[in-house]
């Protein structure tokens, strides 16, 4: 489905039937190939057909170029994920894109890519090294202060027991701080310490800490300490918890066994000394590192940043550009080579109308390729079904959108969309009817329309977007919900005399709560809608049922009706007088002869005032057709109606299934009567199309395959002319639950909390009733009305004519090429 085009080129639009198409051939000289698809995809009103399908993708022409532009492709998709990380947006181009030559491109994004790899693989050096000289530092502040307090615990322990015993000597206990020796141990069988100091995960520090001990069998003194930020872990890059720990160990074998360890559990070590004064002098040495890097980091992302600005630049243009020749060889590799390898030959579907642009945009293509041999365009003979193609505009499109997720039209076929622009926000409003929600739908879809052009360019939510792109349909919705609320007369479920004061006044005071009995006229019938006396009265149910139930029974009606009038129009169109005679009166007679006849009862009932039982009526009209019907006869001589009505609607059943399959039978066997020996009056090109085209004019005919289609044809007519009028109810159904919802949040919730006399409570009840309308009435009611509007439509409406089995027009075209991701 295409949008509608301005200007001179294309024909008034015509929604009811399909654009008239034809297949076209276009034999095309390999010097001007390239641009003639160029400029034909520009037009975007010709479907070409894959004439290489039985070649793989790498057996075709154009596989080489192909890659190239994947490849391209894929540089340029690295530079927009590498903006959208440093927050660079692409900018529109001033250049044109014809100003710029691929090859070119290819160049320049191969050395943009080379550089911005380079940059980064340094960046990323840096920063871990950066990343690791952050946590050298951590450890070398938090281990430092572990071994200080060591050594300020010592020096006390030492001034303790020279004070107790002033015999011994404090030099050895300072030498070994961490482990309390006695003197008289000889110096060669005391054991060395080592240690190791470094960062672990805080989630794994308690496992990391067990599994050490029982590794190394208790012969450790571990202590650890919490890092309160978080730190950049050297290998992720990635923003982590941590804890610095420093391990003691004897020997060369617990060594090793916590250096396996370490590594297991990802904890990053580092040197460090047990001198206070080397601990200082790292300290410096680290930051002043850390400081110039910081600074060559800061350097090289500024470089960074003017590179992705330059490639923002032209970002938009190179991608479009690339886009482009990739589906131009795309196309190009559905087209076949002829004998000579000179010309490419390329068949497609285009609309009639489109001609002369066609033709024209291959001369020009012709002309500026500077090539001697012109292409040829030519429109060939084919019995294979052509595609849909409905031109429609921004209004429309949404309809045409509903109507074709239930199955795209049968070429030429009528289009349920003309009617539904009308009849689908109408059937939603008799469901919703209420003019103060309908109000309130309407502001919130003018704010879609008023900023369309702004939302259009943004990236919406799946929700929003499917929102805004209905916004017409919505339009029309909430306009049709308007109408009817003044019908029904309710602002969000409270009645206004808008139009006159009502008709009816009370006898006494009494009879404000009492039946409509205690009501006497006074003035003239309320001129438009339901008279707001109604509504509050014990008898406002039972008669609002009534109206909605009935008013549901005649636009069901009306609808079915209208669906089996197009279904005359289409065998007019196609020419098949089986469909009128055998399908099209049988079935206006059968559905009218019941439903149509109840239709018509419906409205003498309400003009006559009658007090008529319509239920006993249809019943007994198929129990006892020939008994007298006493009070509920409604004109003269109904009886001997309603028995030839019935008689004409059983006698339409047969005339449905039996006389079709027979006529098909016999003019299938006048068809292909000495078909063997038919002259041959067709072109050989036409023969070619035919045969490709995939002709069905020699399969065979199956009588008892029609038989039983027809069989199960009339079947689901018969019963559903039942059901689909019963389905109709559900007009009724939810316009009675939305109004009694609506009146039940008013009185409920509004009038209650205002009875309370308090101010909190008031505001409480508003906000209350706002969420309860908004959430429930304006959100899950319009979704619910919406759904079954949609229902109504699908099933009980374009079941009567509709075929639904065509396959839409998807031409060749550079409109969303730029939108679109690969």
């Amino acid at each position: 489905m295409g949008e509608s085009r301005g200007g001179g080129c294309c024909p008034p639009m015509d929604l009811m039937r399909s654009e008239t198409m034809q297949l076209v051939q276009l034999i095309v000289p390999m010097e001007s190939a390239h641009l003639t698809v160029s400029y034909l995809g520009d037009l975007g009103l010709v479907q070409f057909k894959d004439l290489n399908s039985e070649k793989s993708p790498f057996q075709r022409t154009y596989a080489a170029q192909i890659k190239r532009c994947g490849e391209m492709a894929r540089k340029i998709r690295f530079f927009k994920d590498q903006m959208s990380k440093a927050g660079v947006l692409p900018k529109e181009s001033l250049e044109k894109e014809s100003d710029i030559d691929l090859d070119d491109v290819e160049v320049k994004l191969g050395e943009l890519e080379a550089e911005l790899v380079e940059i980064n693989a340094n960046n990323d050096k840096l920063q871990r090294s950066y990343n690791e000289l952050m946590e050298y530092k951590l450890v070398l502040q938090k281990a430092g202060e572990f071994f200080s307090s060591a050594h300020r615990s010592a020096t006390a322990q030492q001034r303790e027991i020279e004070s107790e015993d002033s015999q011994q000597a404090g030099d050895d206990l300072l030498e070994s701080p961490l482990l309390q020796e006695e003197k008289s141990i000889d110096s060669s069988k005391q054991v060395k310490l080592g240690f190791l100091t470094g960062l672990v995960p805080r989630e794994k520090s308690m496992v990391f800490e067990r599994i050490l001990f029982r590794a190394t069998r208790g012969n450790i003194f571990i202590r650890q300490t919490v890092i309160e930020e978080p730190v950049i872990d050297p290998s992720s890059g990635e923003k982590a918890e941590k804890n610095v720990f420093v391990v003691f160990y004897s020997g060369e074998r617990a060594k090793s066994k916590i250096l396996k360890i370490c590594e297991a559990f990802g904890a990053n070590r580092y040197p460090f000394s047990e001198d206070l004064g080397k601990q200082a002098q790292m300290i410096t040495e680290v930051s002043g590192r850390i400081s110039e890097l910081k600074t060559t980091i800061d350097a090289g992302l500024g470089h960074r940043d003017i590179l992705l600005q330059t490639i923002g630049d032209k970002f938009e243009l190179w991608n479009h550009k690339v886009r482009k020749e990739k589906a131009i060889y795309h196309t190009l590799n559905m087209l076949s080579l002829d004998v000579t390898k000179k010309c490419l030959v390329a068949e497609g579907w285009s609309p009639v109308f489109a001609s002369n642009e066609i033709q024209d945009a291959l001369q020009r293509a012709a002309v500026d390729s500077n090539s001697q041999v012109g292409s040829i365009f030519q429109v060939l003979r084919t019995k294979e079904s052509p595609p849909t193609y409905f031109r429609t505009n921004k209004f429309t499109s949404a309809i045409q959108e509903i109507v074709d997720a239930y199955g795209v039209a049968k070429y030429q076929e009528a289009n349920p969309g003309v009617f539904t622009i009308v009849t689908f926000p109408f059937l939603f409003a008799v469901m919703f009817g209420d003019w103060g929600h309908g109000i309130c739908i309407l502001l919130a879809t003018m704010y879609l329309i008023l900023r369309e052009k702004k939302l259009s360019s943004q990236k919406l939510g799946d929700i929003m977007e499917m929102a805004f792109g209905g916004r017409y349909v919505i339009l029309m919705m909430s306009l049709f919900s308007i109408y009817t609320g003044l019908i029904y007369n309710e602002f969000f479920s409270i009645p206004y005399p808008l139009f006159a004061p009502s008709a009816y006044d009370c006898r006494d005071a009494s009879c404000s709560e009492a039946t409509t009995i205690g009501l006497i006229k006074v003035r003239d019938t309320y001129p438009f809608g339901l008279d707001p006396v109604w509504h509050g009265t014990r008898s406002e149910l039972p008669f609002l049922n009534s109206l909605k139930m009935k008013m549901s029974i005649l636009l069901g009606v009306s609808q079915m009706n209208l669906g089996i009038i197009m279904s005359y129009f289409n065998a007019r169109f196609f020419k098949s007088s089986v469909n009128i005679w055998f399908q099209f009166i049988p079935q206006m007679i059968f559905l009218n002869s019941l439903f149509g006849y109840l239709s018509v009862l419906i409205i003498i009932k309400w003009c006559t005032g009658s007090q008529a039982d319509l239920y006993h009526v249809m019943i007994y009209m198929f129990l006892s057709p020939t008994d007298e019907l006493g009070e509920n006869q409604l004109f003269p001589h109904q009886k001997t109606v309603q028995l030839v009505l019935l008689f004409l609607a059983l006698v339409s059943v047969p005339c449905m299934l039996l006389p079709k399959p027979f006529i098909l039978k016999k003019q299938h066997e006048a068809r292909h009567q000495g078909q063997s020996y038919a002259p041959l009056d067709e072109t050989d090109e036409s023969l070619h199309v035919e045969t490709t085209g995939g002709s069905h004019g020699h399969e065979e005919f199956e009588f008892s395959e029609i038989f039983v289609h027809q069989l199960i044809h009339t079947i689901e007519f018969v019963l559903g002319a039942v059901s689909n009028t019963a389905s109709y109810l559900r007009l009724w159904a939810l316009s009675l639950a939305h109004s009694e919802l609506s009146s039940v949040f008013y009185e409920k919730v509004l009038l209650l909390a205002w009875g309370y006399n308090n101010v909190l409570i008031l505001i409480l009840g508003i906000m209350v009733f706002i969420f309860a309308t908004v959430g429930v009435l304006l959100v899950m009611e319009t979704l619910s009305a919406f759904l079954h509007a949609l229902r109504l439509h699908w099933v009980e409406f374009q079941n009567k004519f509709y075929e639904g089995d065509g396959y839409k027009f998807a031409p060749f075209t550079f409109i969303f090429t730029a939108n679109e991701d690969e």
